[in-house]
């Protein structure tokens, strides 16, 4: 009669266990939709701000020749052309949610 609840145990409870935590882990490591509005509305605000330090720069030059910008490479091509696959990934995303 003891053998019942070891036997329950072993084949029900420790499996059913192990399987929750499982998908609880598998689920947890996906990002949600809400997640992708966000991390979007991030990447905008970043590169609004990006252009606005390039004009506080540029006023700033433009009014004092000895200034230097703080930023290593400003306009970098190579940034650039990251910044264009990160925004078409971006618009394919979009294109395909829709």
């Amino acid at each position: 009669m003891e053998a019942v609840p070891i036997l329950l145990v072993l084949f029900v409870a420790l499996p059913w266990i192990i399987l929750h935590y499982v998908t609880k882990w598998k689920t947890s490591a996906t990002i949600t939709s809400d997640d992708e509005v966000l991390l979007e509305e991030l990447y905008n605000l970043a590169k609004r701000l990006d252009a606005r330090m390039d004009t506080v720069e540029r006023l700033v030059a433009s009014d004092n020749p000895d200034f230097r910008p703080a930023r290593l490479i400003a306009d970098s091509e190579s940034d650039n052309q990251q910044l264009r696959e990160l925004e078409q990934l971006i618009a394919e995303k979009k294109g395909a949610s829709r």
